[in-house]
């Protein structure tokens, strides 16, 4: 599913170099036996907007972790 569709892309990503923050993605499925598109929610679901804000301040740290201490260094 999109677990596996995000861990082969982020492992291939890592290979040739790339760093992933911690929680790097997040996806919707819909419920279950449904067909609800993500762009057509009315509401975001708590749990994939509390996942969306975690992976967005993870990456900001980061790039400024990377900012200031560069790997590998030059």
């Amino acid at each position: 599913g999109a677990h596996n569709v995000g861990a082969q892309i982020f492992q291939g990503l890592n290979d040739v170099g790339f760093t992933i923050p911690a929680n790097g993605m997040t996806y919707w499925v819909g419920r279950a036996m449904e067909s609800v598109d993500y762009r057509d929610l009315d509401d975001v679901p708590s749990t994939i907007a509390g996942a969306t804000a975690t992976l967005a301040r993870n990456a900001t740290h980061l790039a400024a972790v990377l900012r200031e201490r560069r790997y590998p260094s030059p």
